[in-house]
């Protein structure tokens, strides 16, 4: 189940009110950051952009590909453990703005997870450590530690990645 924290909203749709939520400044000075970030060529240098700029918590060796979108409203509720990647143009979000209210959730990610290129990734999902998540994949729920989980709606394909690593090693 996702951890998210809910705001019922009056009036238009909770998106007409986003500048309520977070300012407009905020919103623009990230989105310039995440643009650039997303092209940047260099992994030390997005990290760094992300660590103190935006202010998301990203581990030793994290490596974010080519065109990764991180929330542009909250990137500061993004945690993202030591040694992960992160797939080419995969979008994390910790906001969703629905017609009556908007949430906003927590994202971590544990250390070693491998998240497949084109995956979302849902506000308030924990993802746990070694875990493998298949390309294109939605991810609207927590992920056990060193599961294979993948697809729309996300399913298990293994609960444990290393009984298969072992029984490659054994042929």
């Amino acid at each position: 189940m996702r951890k998210t924290d809910r705001f019922p909203v009056e009036g238009p749709n909770s998106l007409w009110q986003v500048y309520r939520t977070v300012s407009r400044f905020k919103a623009v000075r990230n989105f310039i950051w995440i643009q650039i970030s997303r092209y940047a060529p260099s992994l030390p240098l997005k990290r760094w952009i992300y660590r103190h700029i935006l202010g998301m918590k990203v581990g030793e060796h994290a490596s974010f590909a080519l065109m990764v979108m991180v929330d542009v409203f909250f990137p500061e509720r993004i945690e993202v453990g030591d040694n992960c990647i992160i797939g080419y143009n995969t979008t994390i979000l910790t906001h969703e703005y629905l017609i009556k209210e908007y949430r906003i959730g927590t994202v971590r990610i544990g250390s070693h997870v491998m998240i497949g290129a084109n995956t979302t990734i849902l506000p308030g999902v924990t993802i746990g450590d070694h875990a493998v998540i298949g390309a294109g994949s939605v991810v609207h729920k927590d992920v056990a530690p060193y599961s294979f989980v993948a697809g729309n709606p996300l399913r298990v394909i293994r609960e444990d990645v290393r009984q298969q690593d072992s029984s490659q090693e054994t042929r």
